[in-house]
């Protein structure tokens, strides 16, 4: 159920006092209000009465958008219309980024709310001393009842009104005040989630239903339990917890994090993930919302003072390790959580890394021995808690879950290990370790350690199977999955990059990010300006605006796997290079080396560059197009049979053909 500061039917807005009215505001508002906020409401009252003149229907002002952490300034139900006013008291002109303000607040209610799904949604942008006014009511490609953001003066309010009324109006479809107490189920980024996370919001507050809440809180009650039984007691402990695919297990490691920050206590934690773009982008974001948060407070602060803080609980695994391994003392930390902890290095992949990059000689532990190792540096207590995904692996050397439970039952034994049952599942490979551990050691299984409800929506769900069985080269399947939701799910297949971005440019809406990824071996995109060796920099692509030719709003710097596994685009376009192709007899792997591709035939890099393409189909929340190159008749190494095939089989499934 979403909240506001006022609410009343038009007709007694009307007749009540300005100072009433502004009286009512300033109660619910619990952080107290300024100066400027009591002059806001007092312009927006006058202008509201003028415009609202003989209607019926219902105002609510400072209207929450929770996923957002903002809230509208005034909503209003007219007939079957919902207003979503933006003021902007005292501007003269019409600025990009508020008109995507009040676009972005649509867009939230038309995803996550309910009864906004079926609704007639129509932003509005009053800057209040503009000259003129742009009232069109315009829709785009979506047919969902939502329309562009109207720009109009404080003085053409009545006119923009009555004019939508005139044109959409239906009073046999008329939305009353229970439009409010509808559903809201936000599926956040996990950029949007930290963020919320770190201002002490609650996961109720930011995930999509009740059974989400309900499965995190067990799962992190269960955790910190442990946490305070090892801090109680002086002991030391290890779980394990798994989750089907989107579950939150990034989220729950957050949540931990977030609720151990008070160093005083002696219990502080830190998130540890391998994945150097997710936690810079994650760090950047905290601090950037730091320093705004503390900007509205009136406090200075700046982004370097925040990033401080933000880095004492947020860092890259390999930097810990490194600094572990100068430093002999125990860590900082008495909690480390280890998220995708089955990507840390095995043995092998340790000892070469530590002597080709480190030069350290006689190196002899695997990543999971040597991380648990600093832990057990701690004379009273300590926990480790490993976030386990199973599958999806990109990169060579990586150990699996197992060499953890084999580093406990050889070194640690004292360790008392807490196991999801769910990691006897065949995707973890790990069966035969966790019962030679239980033969040996203390093992607590509990299912609170799984995260059985997944937070992605039924769209992105379906999208995973989808990508699954076309990957697999289901055809069958895949064209019957594809037909279950591309109505809510945009996809589409294209030979031109102009149509492609000009294809995801329409789609996105508001400050909805897209951009363009592919595969890391994709050497020959270069005619299409293309160059997976020029190096992004994450940050810049994923948080930056429109403005920034950095950003990935431009579609000129593009994005590997490596770049965006972990984190999340609105729209994408995924374009495909000849380094996997399709035939009938399965899927062929091909690096470029020199000045030709040469075929791949060790299986497990075969698996890892279907992989890498099963991230990079998996990234766009909304929508995205595949752009397969038509390739050049007259360029061996861009020859059109590399690509042709390719694209008739996307075509078979039935994905739709932009020219």
């Amino acid at each position: 159920m979403l909240n506001f500061y006022y609410s009343d039917p038009i007709s007694l807005f009307l007749r009540k006092s300005n100072e009433s009215i502004i009286g009512e505001i300033a109660l619910t508002n619990q952080f107290g209000n300024n100066q400027n906020e009591i002059f806001a409401w007092e312009n927006q009252i006058k202008i509201l009465k003028e415009a609202l003149t003989e209607k019926d229907g219902y105002l609510f002002f400072e209207f929450s958008v929770p996923r957002m952490g903002k809230r509208i300034d005034c909503l209003l139900l007219i007939k079957n219309l919902v207003f979503i006013l933006e003021f902007k008291v005292g501007e003269q002109n019409y600025l990009n980024h508020n008109i995507e303000q009040v676009w972005d607040y649509a867009l939230d209610l038309k995803s996550f709310h309910q009864p906004s799904h079926e609704s007639v949604l129509i932003p509005i942008l009053i800057a209040t001393n503009a000259s003129n006014s742009v009232i069109e009511f315009e829709t785009t490609s979506h047919n969902d009842f939502l329309f562009k953001p109207v720009r109009t003066n404080s003085k053409d309010l009545k006119i923009t009104i009555d004019k939508a009324l005139e044109l959409l109006g239906n009073e046999e479809k008329t939305i009353d005040s229970s439009y409010v107490k509808g559903s809201y189920q936000p599926i956040p980024t996990i950029i949007e989630a930290a963020v919320s996370l770190y201002k002490n919001h609650t996961v109720e507050e930011i995930t999509k239903s009740d059974s989400d809440a309900k499965n995190l809180n067990q799962t992190t009650t269960y955790i910190s339990d442990q946490i305070r039984i090892a801090k109680t007691l002086g002991k030391k402990i290890i779980c394990f917890v798994t989750g089907v695919p989107g579950a939150g297990k990034t989220l729950v490691g957050l949540k931990v994090a977030t609720d151990h920050l008070d160093k005083e206590l002696g219990d502080s934690s830190v998130y540890l993930s391998g994945n150097g773009p997710l936690v810079a982008v994650l760090q950047e974001a905290l601090a950037r919302d730091k320093v705004e948060q503390e900007k509205s407070k009136g406090n200075r602060i700046t982004k370097n003072e925040a990033l401080k803080g933000v880095k004492s609980f947020i860092q890259i695994i390999h930097h810990y390790r490194d600094e572990y391994l100068r430093d002999q003392s125990a860590p900082y930390d008495h909690v480390a959580i280890f998220d995708e902890a089955q990507r840390a290095w095995t043995k092998e992949q340790t000892v070469n890394f530590m002597a080709r990059k480190k030069g350290i000689i006689g190196f002899d532990s695997s990543e999971p021995e040597f991380l648990i190792s600093c832990l057990n540096r701690h004379k009273d207590w300590a926990v480790i808690v490993c976030l386990v995904g199973g599958g999806q692996e990109i990169n060579t050397g990586e150990a699996g879950i197992s060499e953890w439970i084999k580093a406990v039952k050889t070194k640690f034994k004292d360790w008392e290990t807490h196991i999801s049952p769910h990691l006897f599942d065949s995707e973890y490979d790990a069966m035969d370790s966790i019962l030679e551990l239980k033969n040996e050691c203390k093992v607590v299984f509990n299912p609170d350690l799984h995260l059985g409800v997944s937070m992605r929506s039924i769209r992105a769900e379906k999208l995973s199977l989808f990508v699954k069985q076309l990957l697999d080269l289901n055809k069958i399947e895949s064209k019957q999955t594809l037909k279950s939701f591309q109505n809510q799910y945009p996809i589409a297949i294209t030979r031109s990059i102009d149509t492609a971005k000009k294809w995801i440019k329409e789609k996105a809406r508001g400050s909805e990010r897209y951009g363009i990824v592919v595969s890391s071996q994709a050497y020959r995109l270069k005619p299409l300006a293309i160059d997976v060796k020029s190096p992004i920099n994450p940050v810049h692509w994923f948080l930056n605006g429109k403005d920034d030719i950095r950003s990935s709003y431009f579609l000129e710097d593009v994005a590997t796997e490596f770049q965006v596994q972990g984190l999340e685009l609105d729209w994408a376009c995924v374009t495909w290079d000849g380094d996997l192709r399709y035939s009938n007899s399965g899927w062929k792997s091909f690096s470029f080396k020199g000045n030709k591709w040469q075929k791949i035939n060790k299986e497990e890099r075969q698996k890892y560059l279907i992989n890498a393409y099963r991230v990079l189909l998996t990234r766009a929340r909304k929508g995205m197009i595949i752009l397969v190159p038509e390739g050049n008749p007259d360029d061996h190494t861009r020859n059109p049979e590399f690509y042709d095939n390719t694209f008739e089989y996307f075509k078979s499934i039935g994905l739709p053909i932009l020219n």
